[in-house]
């Protein structure tokens, strides 16, 4: 298919995974009038109990691929951990947002800060870690540090603050001496982060700066707009943000987290080519969502204004408070959270809760900040969720 090309509502669109985020796409696609068919191995995944279509396969199946090909004239990912390769593979027959390229970058630590340093964005000071030996040469600047593996680490998984190249070299052996980033502890002031929708023509938007809390490496809070955030900051972050999705020639949705330093230094700390945790808050927060966008995109439809309609507070649920009375499962008193009347539920519709899961978020909304936050310290005293 040719990239650019419109998919009519009524057609398939087609999804690499079946996670919270593919399920959260199926329901934007759907109300948008698409069909959406999934490929994913797990029976019982999220996206795939709402989607019109679950193919049950590894994402390297090739007839899978060929079935999902067949079907879905345009073909997307809500996780970057897909090969490449499927990817390459889909874009054969049909269109696929975001291109393998750019996945094969944000998949890989050292790919990924490669090239954000190479257009001129500022990136916590690394070193590439193959070997032992790099750790040895590594230079003393880079600790206390944190280390981290190149692939497959997400949410605080895959990583150890180091103090010294004595803990460093001990925590590359515990990661089974895969390829790592060592990279500088900054002084921090606090974390933000933007997404962008670019479409195919290039046109482009940016949604408004999430300020974000995260507890043991996981996504606790996203304020908007930002407490702290300048509009200076947010500028700069927004203009950054472009420059990494220009650079990469990005179609599809892309999030960008920064690193904000004293005297308002920004630094990128790592990119997410799909939609984000952080953006979750458009769905009831903005004109057009982050999902609705993905949708635009790959139908290769305009794309929708991402404007604030109202503050917001997202709270991510985890599964960690349906065992706060003990190590039985308990189900959360959601009625009594809904009693912070701007509170706006959404479950994953997954099956067991598990500590350090990521169950549902709560976005609470108001006509300012303040308002949205006494809504949300509402919900989370309901929960049992730390806040703020």
């Amino acid at each position: 298919m040719t990239a650019g090309r419109t998919v009519q509502p009524g057609g398939w669109l087609g999804l690499l995974g079946g996670g919270q985020l593919g399920r959260m796409f199926c329901h934007a696609a759907q109300s948008m009038g698409y069909r959406v068919a999934v490929l994913d191995p797990i029976a019982d995944c999220p996206a795939g109990a709402v989607a019109d279509l679950h193919i049950r396969a590894d994402y390297d199946d090739e007839a899978a691929l060929a079935q999902l090909a067949e079907r879905c004239a345009a073909v997307t990912t809500e996780f970057e951990n897909v090969p490449a390769a499927s990817l390459e593979k889909l874009a054969e027959r049909c269109q696929v947002s975001p291109a393998a390229g750019a996945v094969a970058i944000a998949q890989d630590r050292i790919a990924e800060k490669g090239y954000i340093a190479s257009i001129g964005v500022p990136v916590a000071p690394y070193a590439e870690i193959r070997s032992a030996a790099d750790i040895d040469a590594a230079s003393a600047s880079l600790f206390p540090g944190i280390l981290k593996v190149a692939r497959l680490g997400y949410d605080g998984k895959g990583q150890a603050r180091v103090e010294s190249a004595d803990e460093a070299r001990a925590a590359f052996a515990s990661f089974g001496g895969v390829p790592c980033v060592l990279e500088a502890r900054l002084p921090l002031e606090f974390e933000i982060s933007v997404v962008v929708a670019r479409g195919f023509d290039g046109e482009v938007v940016t949604y408004p700066v999430s300020e974000n809390v995260h507890r043991d490496g996981i996504l606790a809070i996203s304020t908007v707009p930002s407490p702290r955030a300048s509009a200076d900051i947010a500028r700069r972050a927004a203009a950054a943000a472009l420059q990494v999705a220009a650079g990469l020639d990005y179609c599809g949705v892309l999030c960008v987290e920064f690193f904000v330093l004293p005297e308002d230094r920004l630094i990128v700390n790592e990119i997410a080519p799909r939609p984000h945790n952080s953006g979750h808050y458009s769905i009831d927060a903005c004109v057009t969502s982050q999902f609705e966008q993905q949708v635009r995109v790959l139908a290769g439809m305009p794309l929708g204004a991402p404007d604030l309609l109202a503050s917001s507070v997202m709270l991510n649920v985890l599964g960690d408070i349906w065992f706060r009375r003990g190590d039985q499962a308990v189900e959360p008193e959601w009625g009594r959270a809904l009693q912070a009347p701007s509170a706006k539920l959404h479950l994953y519709g997954k099956a067991e809760a598990r500590r350090g899961r990521k169950m549902g978020h709560v976005t609470c909304l108001g006509a300012d900040r303040d308002e949205a936050g006494r809504s949300a310290a509402q919900v989370a005293a309901a929960l049992g969720i730390v806040f703020p």
